[in-house]
């Protein structure tokens, strides 16, 4: 009995291994529930691969749901927050999907170059948007992204583009407010304000080597001596309100007779305008950007005008090139031609500053 019973024993266990090994997968035909259990067994095999297919899918559609990334210079003041924000209201209304990253603050050069460089390197963008802190920062990493054929948009600074050409980088287009002309617009009103030409002035730079504040310094510049008004000192503040208000101090007891600072930003001529205070003259400020508390001092009488861009439809208007060059296919060569976009600047003084608050 207990040589049967072994017998038995090792027939059962081989005709479990030759099924678990997939020996003999045809039942006979009288056995019909081992038949319903292979049955159930394949299609439990099959559900998992239509699974796994269906996983598939969006990876082939991927084009549908391209993703972007934009490199702002910081997140740390309202323009490049307002900008954050309006790139985030486009992607969503074009149905894309963007990844925005910046400095620490608008000195910090490596951390944005670093943020490019590891945009780049993940091969997961075919489009980017950078707003440098400086005309050639950005550049080697540009020169990188043109190499491995995405597509650069530049925003707000404008990029030394022939520099660029000579590293083999190119760049797709460029949206900005036309900051020339908004120093003009600052200083011009400065001018009206005071209500003569033939006075003493000042201008409170941003950082320098950064275009976009060389630009509207080279605006007002324009202006004030276009009218007669004497310059007597133009400096740089670094974009910093307390930098500037150290500026402006020192201009003030330097000057005794001036009676207008241009800032070109609002940052500073929140800053500038501490030091007026203080020093209890009537020197009219006049800052950029259309900041809320720039707006808000103007409408209570403090800052004389602020020149409002609008850094929500430059960021949307970068996206909606970045997924046109995409949607395109196209390709950018190093040196190549670009477009350049304007977005329009608004005066905000104490006749519209409200309509300007929520």
């Amino acid at each position: 009995m207990k040589k049967l019973l072994a017998m038995l024993v090792v027939a059962t266990l081989g005709c479990g291994l030759l099924a678990g090994c997939g020996g003999n997968t045809t039942a006979p035909a009288n056995e019909p529930a081992q038949e319903t259990t292979e049955e159930a067994t394949e299609e439990a095999a099959e559900e998992p691969a239509a699974e796994e297919a269906a996983a598939e899918e969006p990876a082939a559609e991927a084009g549908a749901t391209d993703v972007y990334a934009v490199v702002l210079k910081t997140q740390s003041s309202q323009f490049w927050q307002d900008m954050k924000a309006g790139i985030e209201a486009e992607a969503e209304r074009l149905g894309v999907t963007v990844d925005i990253q910046s400095g620490n603050t608008e000195d910090d050069v490596e951390g944005q170059v670093q943020i490019l460089e590891n945009f780049i390197s993940t091969g997961k963008y075919k489009a980017i948007g950078v707003a440098p802190i400086s005309d050639v920062n950005l550049n080697n990493a540009i020169a990188d992204a043109t190499s491995k054929g995405i597509v650069v948009v530049d925003v707000d600074e404008k990029i030394d583009a022939d520099a660029l050409a000579a590293l083999g980088g190119g760049l797709y287009g460029y949206v900005a407010t036309d900051n020339v002309n908004v120093g003009k617009m600052g200083a011009e009103e400065l001018l009206k304000q005071v209500g003569s030409n033939e006075i003493e002035v000042a201008i409170v730079e941003g950082k320098a080597g950064a275009l976009s504040g060389e630009q509207r310094r080279d605006g007002a510049k324009e202006a004030f001596e276009a009218a007669g008004a004497t310059i007597v000192d133009s400096l740089p503040a670094d974009w910093d309100r307390t930098k500037a208000m150290d500026v402006a101090t020192n201009m003030i007891n330097a000057h005794p007779d001036l009676k207008a600072i241009y800032c070109c930003n609002d940052t500073m001529a929140m800053g500038v305008q501490e030091a007026v205070a203080a020093s209890g003259k009537d020197i009219k400020v006049c800052g950029t950007d259309g900041n809320a508390d720039a707006i808000q001092s103007v409408a209570d009488g403090n800052l004389a005008a602020t020149v409002a861009q609008d850094p929500a439809a430059i960021g949307a208007k970068a996206l909606q090139l970045m997924v046109e060059a995409v949607n395109a296919g196209a390709t950018v060569e190093a040196g190549q031609s670009f477009e350049t976009y304007g977005i329009d600047a608004v005066l905000i003084n104490a006749d519209n500053a409200n309509d300007f608050l929520n």
